[in-house]
């Protein structure tokens, strides 16, 4: 696998160029982006390096979530999904240092450090911008590694327009999508509803021989256990004036996990199911100070305010009777009962955000950004936590100036002071060149990062029963980490060719990770209570870097298009083993050095009636590293998608994903390197319904140049 990597890696280098494109249209230099300096810019002018997903490569992939998007269409993702959620980890560092934003605004909720993404609806997706390295100089903590800024649909008609998507796959998996969209006069609205289930598979029956007292190979365990979940949001907009726009939504979220129950001495007996409740509520403004939304992008200041409140709560739904001990409303508790029906809260993580940010133009052609942020964190975990509560706020002051009159030289530079209730003040500088030389643009970034300890990091502690007690700790002595990212960029176009290559070093100081420490080390109650077989708790390493270098490649005439990327990663870390008293040299769990991505697509419209586009995709992973618990398999998986546009109102997509059925039959307990279930078919079906008149191109092209500003 590593060769077959190497080689495709060795391939795209004998072309090499930087790190921005979108592989889909022959005008995708003139997509406008926004994450990388939070205002708008065409892609190949933007001076910090962005990758964008558009919305014609949604649609083709056709994936059926954005873990199934981005690693399919991106070399620098990988994802290990479970009932907790996904880990997920960019260019070696994993999910609590990757921001990710929707419409600009924070994703909110995590279980033991991996997001619910299925919090995200892939049917109302316009496009995802990347931005990689540390960005907290603009979006402040949880920016160590880059940013992902997923932008949902715009819908502008006039009047009512109804849409729907059906589609459905193998394993029961079922993905329903229905928006609707009210324009008039001032008022918009836009109702959508999510639905999605999957009956879940077994990819093997065999628990981890090194992790139970028997050989078990009639396990009960799934890969992937049976789960629904559906979310329904509303979003309104009101345009009080020609300079002043309000907006508010709000969406409610469940979902629930279905747990088989183990039946033999040593497996993690499961006796109940999960369950999660979300909600959110937001509301804000954009005010165009002497102009109007109308007017080009240039020659708007506009000042933006944003509140924002989430809340994700995580439950226990007991499927049997069960004793459990912990801490319950503060106080330690022992065996505790519940029975069947009963819902145990295991977290409920609340999140206010208040952002209120300016954009101005200046003479010599440099444009102002300006802000402050304000961030109250709130967890309640009567079993997890001592004392069942814990809370931590921030408060953050940011500018930054975007230079033009250097050209064909520009220049962005920015700083924020930070400063944390626990951890004081902190200040994160950020500076990026771009070089515009004909078709070359040369792009360079050097970025600090900072985070400070969440919560749960502090003081999260749980127990996993597996053939024994293993035990995980928060640790309140944790410092906050910081990070230097040096990062550059070529990119060249010749023809319908287009080449890319990205060299990148990030390093990460007093890097926050689970380590296996001693079992005397851990505070003595617990060990009497729970006599541990093994206990782990967030410490921090003495330092961590990563290291490695991204390519693409794109070719594209009128209705082919061929290509693919490779990212290259290596990783090292130094922790002190307490035990041992010695400093030794690990890796960063989930590290692996090779991954790829191909592609070729064939467009072709048939009649003005009937669009056929059909592709073949493949992604390869070498194998993915940790330091306990063996490590991922690698492999390679390929994909084919075809869609049928009918007029403008109906779309059939289908197709056929692992198409060779490749499984991972590694046995439960152990690492997998994935966990597709082998072949499997699906087919969607849209149908699009609206009575009104439509914008006309130019108000709408203005309409959407501003939507996309300041997301």
């Amino acid at each position: 696998m590593m060769k077959q990597c190497l080689a495709i890696g060795l391939c795209l280098l004998a072309f090499s160029a930087s790190a921005q494109t979108d592989i889909w249209r022959s005008d995708s230099l003139q997509e406008v982006v926004v994450t990388g300096t939070g205002t708008q810019h065409l892609l190949k002018d933007a001076p910090v390096q962005t990758e964008v997903i558009s919305h014609r490569q949604l649609q083709q992939y056709a994936g059926r979530s954005i873990e199934d998007i981005l690693s399919g269409l991106t070399a620098s993702f990988a994802f290990n999904e479970n009932d907790m959620g996904s880990h997920l980890q960019m260019n070696g560092l994993g999910n609590s240092y990757v921001l990710i934003l929707v419409d600009g605004r924070r994703l909110h909720g995590d279980n033991g450090g991996e997001n619910d993404l299925s919090l995200i609806d892939p049917s109302n997706i316009e496009k995802i911008e990347i931005v990689k390295g540390a960005s907290s100089a603009l979006y402040g903590s949880d920016a160590i590694a880059g940013v992902i800024n997923i932008i949902t649909k715009k819908h502008k008609e006039k009047g009512f327009m109804f849409e729907n998507t059906s589609r459905f796959g193998s394993y029961g998996d079922i993905r329903q999508h229905n928006g609707i969209s009210l324009n008039i006069g001032k008022l918009s609205s836009y109702t959508n509803f999510q639905l999605q289930h999957s009956d879940g598979w077994q990819n093997t029956s065999e628990e981890a021989p090194s992790q139970t007292e028997y050989h078990i190979t009639d396990s009960r365990n799934k890969t992937t256990n049976r789960h629904t979940n559906w979310q329904l949001a509303e979003h309104l907009t009101y345009q009080l004036t020609p300079q002043i726009e309000l907006y508010a939504d709000g969406s409610i979220y469940w979902k629930r996990i279905y747990r088989p129950c183990g039946h033999h001495p040593g497996v993690d007996i499961k006796t109940y199911d999960l369950q999660y409740d979300n909600a959110s509520l937001s509301a804000g403004g954009k005010w165009y100070v002497g102009g109007d939304r109308r007017q080009e992008s240039g020659e708007r200041n506009v000042i933006t305010l944003d509140i924002d409140w989430k809340k994700h709560a995580y439950n226990y739904v007991y499927t049997d009777t069960t004793l459990t001990d912990g801490y319950v409303n503060g106080h330690f508790t022992n065996y505790y009962p519940y029975f069947p029906g009963d819902k145990e809260l295991q977290s409920d993580q609340r999140l206010t955000n208040i952002s209120l940010k300016g954009v101005f133009t200046l003479p010599y052609e440099q444009r102002l950004s300006a802000g402050f942020d304000y961030r109250y964190d709130w967890l309640k975990a009567p079993m997890r936590v001592k004392g069942g509560k814990a809370t931590d706020n921030t408060e953050a002051l940011y500018v930054q100036d975007e230079l033009g009159l250097l050209n064909p030289l520009y220049i962005t530079a920015g700083l924020r002071l930070t400063r944390n209730e626990g951890f004081g003040f902190r200040l994160t500088p950020k500076i990026s060149a771009m070089l515009k030389l004909g078709s070359l643009r040369l792009r360079a970034t050097w970025s600090q990062g900072y985070k400070t300890p969440t919560p749960k990091e502090l003081h999260y502690q749980y127990i996993r029963n597996m053939n024994g007690v293993y035990l995980y700790l928060g640790n309140t002595d944790l410092k906050a980490q910081y990070s230097n990212y040096f990062g550059a960029s070529a990119e060249y176009t010749i023809g319908n060719l287009t080449m890319t290559v990205a060299p990148y070093y990030n390093k990460v100081n007093d890097m926050i990770t689970l380590v296996t420490i001693p079992t005397k080390e851990a505070p003595g109650d617990l060990v009497i209570q729970y006599d541990p077989i093994r206990v782990r708790q967030y410490q921090n390493m003495e330092d961590a870097k990563t290291f490695g270098v991204d390519f693409t490649i794109r070719y594209q005439t009128k209705e082919w298009t061929a290509g693919g990327s490779y990212s290259y990663l290596d990783t090292r870390a130094h922790q002190y083993d307490s035990e041992n008293e010695t400093m030794q040299e690990v890796i960063i769990d989930g590290m692996a050095h090779h991954k790829a991505n191909v592609y070729v697509t064939w467009n072709h419209d048939f009649s003005r009636y009937y669009h056929l586009g059909v592709g073949i995709y493949g992604r390869m992973s070498s194998k993915r590293y940790y330091q306990i618990d063996g490590d991922g398999k690698g492999y390679q998986l390929w994909r084919l998608s075809t869609s049928h546009q009918f007029g403008k109102n109906y779309r059939l997509e289908a197709g056929i994903d692992n198409i060779f059925n490749y499984v991972d039959r590694t046995p439960h307990g152990l690492h997998l390197g994935t966990t597709t279930p082998g072949t499997t078919v699906f087919a969607s079906l849209t149908i699009r319904f609206n009575k009104g008149k439509k914008l006309s191109n130019k108000y709408k092209s203005n309409l959407n140049s501003k939507d996309n500003e300041e997301n």
